[in-house]
């Protein structure tokens, strides 16, 4: 294959997509619309203490039935803790009603497993195994094109409005379907039936927010909470523990309000909000986080189109769309969005970038 393949999104299946083909002697051009890479991978540094990063995206995963990302954790030498889940669980029905402590019987979690330095470890360990300039950030594809020969084109717009044309053995596509969908011009147009498939497969976190509120120590856990909470009163619907391996303590929380109305109230509201959630829960001591990290998946651009601002009912039905006709064989889809298994979690992204990868091979 003469020309390199183009790999669309430096998120975790971008990212493996291309340390596959390297290993494998092919050579590939990531390009990715972000002045940074990890996709929803999201770290973020925490002001003040030396407490390390927070993650506003993907926190964690499960080793006895994730194989995938767990043999590559241990390939690429990263360290874990395991994610604390000891102790009571509350539940919240409403702010009127006192709030209800159980414990869970034991074994009744599953145990998960966090990365030390955040997930973001896990991106920045598979961008090292990478050649210099295999990833290019602020590109964003704009259209695919094939040609008057069936070679394929790529045009992405870079900073300061600069034109890149690059010609491509294949593309795999490691993006949100819907963000294909919606921000890329295909030249001949996608098949309607993909067209559909596309837009049927919500975008994992994109209706969602998360907040973290980090303090000097776990306090709760002296009280014998687990951290964990399921509220029915808002506006976090779900919070757990997201303390670090040091003695620093963190709570984080997803919403329950949906994505429209959190924009109505304004994230100094929202943020007002969660912490009198988070003191009503666990008392006084959680009236004054060291800090508190908002990020709102639902107005990323990079992420979310307009059709994610809808909450999810059910578990969507994830899997790679077929692709037949002109575009057999030239676009390939990755990403979790398109693994059958584990879709939404990092070990799907991971599946998928394999699976796209097999399928590259098949072209040689």
């Amino acid at each position: 294959m003469k020309d390199p393949i183009i790999i669309v999104g430096a998120g975790l299946s971008g990212l493996r997509a291309a340390s596959l083909l390297i290993e494998k002697g092919m050579e590939c051009i990531v390009l990715e619309s972000r002045q940074r890479i990890g996709g929803r991978v999201l770290s973020s540094d925490v002001d003040g203490p030396d407490f390390g990063k927070v993650d506003l995206g993907p926190t964690w995963f499960w080793p006895e039935h994730e194989p995938t990302i767990t043999y590559l954790v241990e390939e690429l030498g990263l360290q874990t803790f395991v994610q604390h889940t000891e102790g009571a669980i509350l539940f919240e029905q409403s702010k009127n009603e006192p709030v209800q402590r159980h414990m869970l019987p034991k074994g009744a979690i599953q145990r998960s497993v966090r990365l030390i330095g955040g997930a973001q470890a896990l991106i920045d360990a598979l961008s090292e195994t990478l050649p210099e300039g295999t990833v290019e950030l602020n590109a964003c594809v704009t259209a695919i094109r094939m040609d008057e020969e069936g070679k394929v084109i790529v045009e992405a717009e870079q900073a300061g409005g600069r034109k890149k044309i690059i010609r491509a053995g294949a593309v795999i596509l490691a993006l949100p379907p819907r963000i294909v969908e919606r921000r890329i011009e295909f030249s001949p147009s996608l098949p309607d039936e993909i067209v559909k498939s596309l837009l049927d497969k919500p975008t994992w976190m994109a209706g969602q927010a998360k907040a973290v509120a980090i303090y000097e120590r776990p306090f709760w856990r002296e009280n014998g909470l687990s951290g964990q909470v399921t509220s029915w009163a808002g506006p976090l619907q779900e919070i757990h523990d997201a303390s670090p391996h040091t003695d620093y303590g963190a709570l984080f929380g997803f919403f329950g309000i949906p994505a429209n109305m959190r924009q109505e109230l304004g994230e100094e509201k929202i943020l007002e909000l969660v912490i009198e959630q988070l003191t009503r829960l666990f008392g006084a001591d959680a009236d004054q986080p060291l800090s508190l990290i908002y990020k709102d998946w639902s107005i990323d651009s990079h992420t979310a189109v307009e059709e994610d601002a809808a909450p999810l009912t059910s578990f969507p039905a994830y899997g790679p769309p077929v692709i037949t006709g002109t575009w057999e064989k030239k676009l390939i889809f990755a990403g979790t969005e398109t693994s059958p298994e584990h879709g939404g979690h990092l070990e799907g992204a991971l599946r998928s970038a394999e699976r796209a990868v097999m399928e590259v091979m098949e072209l040689k």
